[in-house]
C-alpha cells in the first residue's frame, strides 16, 4: 500500500533558525531519505519552493481565476511530500515519526493513497 507524508511547516519559524541549525535538519533530512530508498519504502520525495512562488488555479462562474500565493492564509504551509511503500499504516507512521523536521515544529500528515483507474 502507498502512503503519502505531506510535511507542512511554519515558513517563517525555519526562517528563524540558523543557518547551521537549517543545515543540521536538512543533513539529517538526508539521511532519513537515504534509509528509506534502501530500504525500499521510498517511492517518490520533493521539496516545495516557499509559498510566495506559488500561484493558485480556481474557478468560478465558469471562469478561470488564478491568484499569486497558496490557498488559505495558515500557520502552517505545505513544504513537500514523500510517497512510500509499506505494509500499513503503522509502518506508514513508524517512517513518518523518523522525519527530522518533526523536531523542528514541523507537522506530518500521513494518509493512504488511492489509485485512480486508468481509462
Amino acid at each position: 500500500m502507498q502512503y503519502v507524508m505531506l510535511c507542512y511547516a511554519d515558513e517563517q519559524a525555519w526562517g528563524r533558525l540558523t543557518e547551521p541549525q537549517r543545515q543540521a535538519v536538512m543533513d539529517e533530512y538526508g539521511a532519513w531519505t537515504q534509509a528509506i530508498v534502501r530500504s525500499g519504502h521510498h517511492r517518490a520525495s520533493t521539496k516545495l519552493s516557499p509559498t510566495s512562488a506559488s500561484t493558485t488555479l480556481r474557478e468560478k462562474s465558469g471562469k478561470r481565476i488564478t491568484t499569486d500565493g497558496p490557498f488559505a492564509e495558515t500557520r502552517e504551509q505545505l513544504g513537500g511530500f514523500h510517497l512510500v511503500e509499506c505494509r500499513d499504516l503503522d509502518e506508514a507512521l513508524a517512517i513518518a515519526a523518523r522525519i527530522p523536521t518533526l523536531r523542528v515544529g514541523c507537522t506530518v500528515e500521513v494518509r493512504p493513497v488511492e489509485p485512480l483507474p486508468l481509462a
